[in-house]
């Protein structure tokens, strides 16, 4: 597969410094890398406001606006590029205060071109780790992660409960049925349920189980009648409309913007 192009943008009130990092990379990248120069941090400030960039190269001191007012101005950026710093030897002050702001590592003037290639690849492989997860975090039922957050403070009982719906949710299961085989009354084990998992026991299968069908769609080729008898849904019918009613979208639709969205990372 191709590799999809990285944006960089270098910013050194330097010159030698500014071009030479542009060619450096432009030469290794293979076509690879966009490469584009700021001299100052009112004109970095200004190219980050009009476009999107993977990783940012900054020195640490800028005239305007220096290089630790650019990182701080990007901290409300719904995608913040990678940070690495530039600095001297005299300025590693500057440097400590970008690692705490965010950069990801730093080189030191003369700049030695293979630390900076590896440099870059790492913070450019951070990047896409740091994208990967933000899609991946919207994968999650955010309910199920609530639940599974508190699994020290549940009660034997909802634990036995929840690890049996985790091995058995292609099976038809009952609030009764669970009960039953905790030996618990009906009516008893449904309010300990919800009070203790926020939910209840129906909404709780039933989010368990369009979580395993969205697992099922992004990691098997399996149609989507044959993922409905796997989690628990007797027709596919019910099932796609049970999984539009929780992702507003089809089960065919959801594999492919995930499979799309995953794509980009690249």
């Amino acid at each position: 597969m191709e590799l999809a192009v990285k944006t960089i943008l270098v910013v050194d009130d330097e010159p030698r410094t500014r071009q030479g990092i542009k060619q450096a990379l432009e030469a290794s990248g293979s076509g690879n890398y966009w490469v584009e120069t700021a001299e100052n941090g009112v004109e970095a400030l200004d190219k980050l406001q009009q476009q999107s960039f993977h990783l940012l190269i900054t020195d640490v001191r800028l005239p305007e606006i220096s290089g630790l007012d650019l990182i701080r101005s990007m901290e409300g950026y719904a995608r913040r590029p990678v940070i690495v710093v530039i600095s001297g030897y005299a300025e590693f002050d500057y440097v400590q205060q970008a690692l705490r702001l965010g950069a990801v590592n730093y080189l030191l003037k003369p700049i030695d071109k293979q630390e900076l290639l590896k440099a870059v690849s790492e913070a450019l492989r951070l990047e896409e780790e740091r994208q990967l997860h933000e899609k991946l975090e919207k994968f999650v039922d955010p309910a199920l992660l609530k639940v599974d957050s508190r699994q020290a403070a549940l009660s034997q009982p909802v634990k036995e409960a929840l690890d049996y719906l985790n091995k058995h949710m292609h099976e038809p299961v009952t609030m009764a049925d669970m009960a039953g085989r905790l030996h618990l009354n009906a009516s008893y084990f449904s309010v300990l349920f919800k009070e203790q998992t926020g939910m209840a026991f129906s909404e709780y299968i039933c989010r368990l189980r369009i979580q395993r069908a969205k697992e099922l769609l992004l990691q098997t080729r399996l149609s989507v009648a044959e993922i409905a008898d796997r989690v628990g849904y007797r027709t596919d019918k019910y099932f796609i409309k049970v999984f539009k009613d929780l992702e507003a979208v089809s089960p065919s639709r959801y594999r492919q913007q995930m499979a799309d969205s995953l794509e980009e990372i690249q």
